[in-house]
């Protein structure tokens, strides 16, 4: 796809992503009505998928137990509540940020469909397709975006499931695109954002039901000709260092944090603005006895660093100061 062309359909994907958030096209079409044709879905009335982000299939770092009490299945997220959803660490020169937590997610991006008329225009009030959810194989919070081309006539959301789709005849192409769109269940909260960008959920189809999600545009993301999500490194400390014996070690034991509030010490290397921050961090841990000396990249690096690249985990910058 040349370049062009891509550069101008990220922005058209942006107003209707604004209908997927302020650049990505059609991330956003949750305005959808009643269509005319018998075999039209209404997504105001069609099903809701059940989602559960903290299921044992769904959850590395997250998952539900008697004690912890995340949200059970399909009960709405508020990600503004605080930990373990959203954390206040440092940047590279040392200013303060916050960034959501939604868990480990894996570099191969998942399939969402966006669709376009011939014109190259989005078709209104078709919503976008997704293959997967939170617990199935190949689930993503990261999206690789693939434009589907409709002919003249077609009605919107008489397409509503990959299946569907796949064995229509319709042409689709990929493109290099990555958006972070993470699912999650109906009324469920995440309100910051590092620029002025749509805070509200949603909507897609996910085999003939509803799904929503986010959409966080704080860059987007390019998966160039590996078609995988770009990686950026975070340092950080744990209460207890992690110990393969001590199942109560490293993530389990929270961030270690300056006493009497909630600012750790973890150190991001690049930011929104930077040519290569993503928002899917790569994980190194650095020794809790040199929480004090931490407080930028140069000191997080020259730490005594005990494990690098544990996880990869989809922490979207949603503030700086």
């Amino acid at each position: 796809m040349k370049k062009l062309f891509k550069v101008t359909v990220m922005k058209k994907a942006m107003l209707s992503f604004v209908a997927l958030g302020m650049l990505m096209m059609s991330c956003n079409d949750d305005d959808a009505g009643t269509t005319t044709m018998d075999t039209a879905l209404n997504p105001d009335t069609a099903p809701k998928v059940s989602i559960d982000r903290f299921s044992e299939a769904a959850g590395t770092l997250m998952v539900r137990t008697a004690s912890n009490g995340l949200p059970q299945a399909n009960e709405p997220i508020d990600f503004d509540s605080g930990a373990p959803f959203i954390t206040q660490g440092l940047t590279a020169d040392g200013a303060v940020v916050q960034y959501y937590n939604f868990d480990v997610q894996p570099t191969d991006p998942a399939p969402i469909y966006l669709f376009f008329n011939e014109d190259g225009t989005a078709v209104e009030d078709q919503l976008n397709i997704v293959g997967v959810i939170p617990g199935d194989t190949g689930y993503n919070d990261f999206w690789q975006v693939y434009q589907v081309t409709v002919p003249s006539g077609f009605v919107a959301n008489t397409v509503t499931s990959e299946a569907e789709l796949l064995s229509a005849g319709l042409e689709i192409m990929k493109t290099s695109t990555v958006v972070n769109c993470p699912v999650v269940p109906d009324g469920s909260i995440a309100s910051k954002r590092v620029n002025s960008e749509d805070t509200e959920l949603h909507r897609g189809w996910y085999q003939d039901q509803v799904v929503y999600y986010f959409s966080f545009f704080e860059k987007i993301l390019d998966g160039g000709s590996t078609d995988m999500v770009p990686l950026s490194p975070i340092y950080v400390s744990f209460n207890i260092n992690p110990d393969d014996m001590n199942p109560d070690s490293g993530a389990a034991s929270g961030f270690v944090t300056e006493m009497g509030t909630d600012q750790t010490h973890n150190v991001i290397a690049t930011i929104p603005s930077d040519d290569d921050y993503s928002p899917l961090w790569l994980v190194n841990v650095y020794d809790n006895m040199d929480f004090d000396m931490v407080g930028n990249l140069t000191t997080a690096q020259s730490s005594n660093i005990l494990a690098t690249g544990v996880a990869t985990v989809n922490c979207p910058v949603v503030t700086l100061n």
